[in-house]
């Protein structure tokens, strides 16, 4: 995604096998507000790190396109 690059760091994951994950930085808009977030580079599949759903709701429907709704609380 061309974010540029900021350190490398060890991260164990979900399997206990552990890696060095590249970290990059990224501009985001979130409720409305631009924020620097870190983004973990782990693979083709984004992942939404839980810090930034603190104090909001996360609702999934886990079928393919399924609706995805985040509100705050």
């Amino acid at each position: 995604m061309g974010f540029p690059f900021v350190y490398d760091m060890y991260a164990n994951l979900a399997d206990n096998s552990n890696v060095i994950l590249p970290v990059h930085q990224a501009t985001i808009i979130w409720n409305g507000e631009e924020r620097k977030v870190n983004v973990l580079a782990t693979g083709r599949l984004p992942l939404l790190g839980t810090a930034l759903l603190d104090e909001h709701e996360l609702v999934i429907q886990f079928i393919e396109g399924g609706l995805v709704t985040i509100d705050e609380l």
